[in-house]
């Protein structure tokens, strides 16, 4: 009978290459550990820090008001809406029902004035084609031919209702295109509280402003030199273009000239909106907005606030090195 053969069980795979794993291990910890430059010895290149300087001088920052005693103002002032504006740092000092809607009466022709030199030259000729006697007026006659800018110098100076009437008639499109041009501009300024349906400041349910809302409108009025000059001149007289007729104008502002540093800008009074003001004052560098609406004393108020500012607030000076 033939032998069968023995088959001896595979080996795995793992016990026939240990000689060469072991070797392949070994090795590889010699290289590791061998003295020279590996993973564990290389040191990182660190690159020298280097400082430029810049091509351009760094602005330096406006001033910025701090507050040095926490005080604030309190039932001396009545007015139903407050705002202290720190023009150059953009920092309000103080704040008292800023986002109400409250009737702004003539300190709407602020934004009047705005809408009028976006369409206008000044040396454009309106001819009057009728009067408006309600109000406070710079005596306009019905047909008269006036430049936009002897009816600007009415409209900001003595604050006439005839003159913002005169400019509103003369847009392509009539008043109405004018107001709806008012609300336009309001939009792209960012005044998001406020809305127009006339170009004089009449009492309107929907005609309406934030007293924050103004202090930002008039920031960007002053920054026109037409409106800052004119909204600072305490009286002049303008004519129409043939000399025959001569307005003489005087500010309402009474703070203009009592008040070192006051350069306007707006005062409002109706009725339903009591006595507004708002006011630019230029003082030891600093130049602030005060807007006051719904006063019972505009002007005395407004003269406490200014004087609260200065004994409360001072300006840090940060020098850019």
């Amino acid at each position: 009978m033939p032998k069968q053969r023995r088959h001896s069980a595979k080996k795995p795979w793992w016990q026939r290459s240990l000689s060469k794993i072991l070797y392949l291990f070994i090795l590889g910890v010699f290289f590791l550990l061998y003295p020279g430059q590996n993973i564990y010895t290389i040191r990182p290149k660190v690159g020298k820090t280097v400082m430029r300087r810049l091509p351009f001088p760094l602005p330096t920052p406006a001033p910025y008001p701090t507050s040095m005693t926490g005080l604030y103002p309190g039932e001396e002032i009545t007015a139903a809406g407050v705002v202290v504006l720190d023009v150059d740092s953009g920092v309000y000092l103080y704040k008292r029902n800023e986002e109400v809607l409250l009737a702004p009466a003539s300190t709407t022709k602020i934004l009047t004035a705005l809408v009028v030199l976006d369409a206008y030259q000044l040396d454009d000729v309106v001819t009057v084609r009728s009067v408006v006697n309600d109000g406070q007026v710079m005596g306009l006659v019905a047909g008269e031919r006036i430049t936009v800018e002897n009816l600007l110098y009415g409209m900001l100076i003595a604050s006439g209702n005839d003159a913002a009437y005169a400019l509103a008639d003369h847009y392509e499109g009539g008043a109405e295109r004018f107001i709806a041009a008012m609300n336009e501009k309001a939009r792209t300024l960012h005044l998001t509280k406020s809305h127009f349906t006339n170009p004089v400041g009449y009492d309107h349910p929907d005609h309406k402003m934030s007293p924050i809302d103004l202090a930002r409108l008039s920031g960007i009025a002053l920054s026109n030199k037409t409106i800052a000059k004119m909204v600072a001149i305490p009286q002049i007289t303008i004519s129409d273009v043939t000399y025959t007729y001569f307005h003489p104008l005087k500010n309402i502002n009474q703070l203009l000239g009592k008040i070192p540093g006051v350069g306007g800008i707006k005062t409002g009074w109706t009725e339903g909106a009591g006595e507004n003001l708002v006011t630019l004052l230029d003082r030891s560098g600093h130049r602030l907005i005060f807007v006051v609406l719904k006063s019972r004393d505009r002007f005395g108020e407004t003269a406490k606030l200014i004087d609260w500012v200065f004994a409360n607030y001072q300006w840090q000076v940060f020098e850019p090195k």
